[in-house]
């Protein structure tokens, strides 16, 4: 059996990655065109909207995210045959799961179905692609800071629970109250851009020593996901408490609270990652 090479599996990930990327502007073209025509129904525009944000934020940001993950850790199917089936399988799943999005829709049974599948897909894929990660590649990874370690640890928790969390949306209930109330829409947002996205950049930057870090940088990554770990906690709250409509008290100032503690973390984070590349170590 011919084996694919490391460097085409990583290509696929971004050729992929620019693939969603495109597509994603359909979402947004169709927007325009309601605005211009002033055609606007609740359900196209919601539609529209969570169509551009689903193939930016599980199409061109993870698969170009996943493409630099084989690359650091230089996969390659000769290791485990899984490694090629887990980019189809995402590939493959990736347009489907958009329905995931609008399951508050009067949508046709097998359009659910396939959704459902979909949802089924992506959490086998990613849970098998972890177990042979860890299997293969923890003596690697153990070689590295335990506070890289601790950056990816983060990741990989908040990219499981994204995988579940869709996986329970597929439920007609939970989906209708999910996407009826905004703190969960954002607290799902938030979880993948700030949670995953944006640490595990930080990460391979780190890890691949493209800018040295220090313990002041280290303070700030760590404040950086504390605040996202209270912004995610605050807004789940105010998201379950929305379902039976109680208020919880003080709750913009708590945000604000969690949004200072951002803030401040990647501010800590950005100077003296700045402060670095300007004043890069003497060899």
């Amino acid at each position: 059996m011919k084996l694919i090479s490391d460097e085409v599996l990583t290509k696929n990930w971004f050729k992929a990655a620019l693939f969603f990327n495109v597509i994603s502007s359909l979402g947004t073209f169709a927007l325009a065109y309601m605005m211009v025509t002033k055609n606007i129904h609740q359900n196209e525009y919601l539609a529209s909207i969570y169509y551009y944000l689903h193939f930016q934020y599980n199409g061109w940001f993870f698969f170009a995210c996943m493409g630099l993950l084989f690359s650091f850790l230089n996969l390659k199917s000769s290791e485990n045959l899984f490694f090629k089936k887990t980019f189809w399988l995402f590939f493959a799943s990736c347009i489907p799961a958009y329905f995931l999005s609008t399951l508050w829709l009067d949508l046709p049974i097998w359009i659910y179905l396939i959704t459902v599948i979909a949802a089924f897909v992506q959490v086998y894929t990613w849970f098998r692609f972890l177990i042979i990660i860890v299997k293969t590649k923890r003596e690697f990874l153990e070689n590295f800071p335990f506070f890289l370690r601790y950056i990816l640890l983060f990741v990989g928790f908040a990219l499981s629970v994204k995988f579940l969390l869709q996986l329970g949306s597929t439920i007609p209930v939970l989906s209708k109250l999910a996407f009826g109330f905004r703190p969960i829409v954002i607290a799902y947002l938030h979880l993948v851009l700030l949670a995953i996205i944006s640490l595990f950049l930080l990460f391979y930057i780190y890890a691949n020593h493209l800018i040295q870090f220090n313990n002041q940088i280290k303070r700030g990554v760590i404040i950086f996901s504390i605040g996202v770990l209270l912004n995610e906690i605050i807004l789940a709250i105010q998201g379950i408490a929305s379902f039976s409509y109680t208020p919880i008290p003080f709750v913009n100032e708590l945000l604000l609270g969690a949004a200072i503690v951002l803030v401040l973390g990647i501010g800590i984070t950005a100077f003296y990652s700045i402060k670095k590349v300007k004043n890069p170590p003497l060899l």
